[in-house]
């Protein structure tokens, strides 16, 4: 069942403390910039300072976690339709989010929700491709 639950709900809740932990003292206290605020930076050889920030960690997590996505995709099964689902649902809710809440009217959220476009796009079009496949394999030429 847990294999069936979208990952990609991890980075989104990440997210989503970051940014309500960011307005804490009150409700019409925001901090906008939040996501960036240094991580870290290295110098590099060439002269010129890498800075990694927390918008570009929850990017790099989020991509992280989309790739075990799609692995997750090439699975056939009922599962994988629940998951399929479920991946949409969480779409949708990160739409409604983007759209009405404050604190996720950032560019970072927008990658985040654009990956699970992603998500959702790419599990239904590895599974169509999966089960053509599989259809095929099994008819006499």
């Amino acid at each position: 069942m847990i294999l069936s639950l979208p990952w990609l709900v991890v980075p989104i809740i990440l997210y989503n403390l970051i940014a309500f932990s960011s307005s804490w003292p009150g409700p019409g206290i925001i901090e906008p910039n939040v996501f960036n605020q240094e991580l870290f930076s290295i110098n590099m050889i060439s002269g010129a300072t890498w800075t990694l920030t927390i918008g570009d960690a929850m990017i790099l997590v989020t991509l992280v976690v989309l790739f075990m996505e799609l692995i997750k995709a090439t699975r056939t099964g009922g599962s994988s339709i629940v998951d399929h689902a479920l991946s949409m649902v969480m779409f949708m809710i990160c739409i409604i989010e983007f759209l009405v809440v404050r604190q996720a009217a950032t560019s970072v959220f927008f990658f985040i929700l654009f990956v699970t476009l992603i998500d959702v796009v790419a599990g239904f079009s590895i599974t169509i491709r999966g089960a053509r496949r599989d259809f095929g394999y099994g008819a006499n030429p």
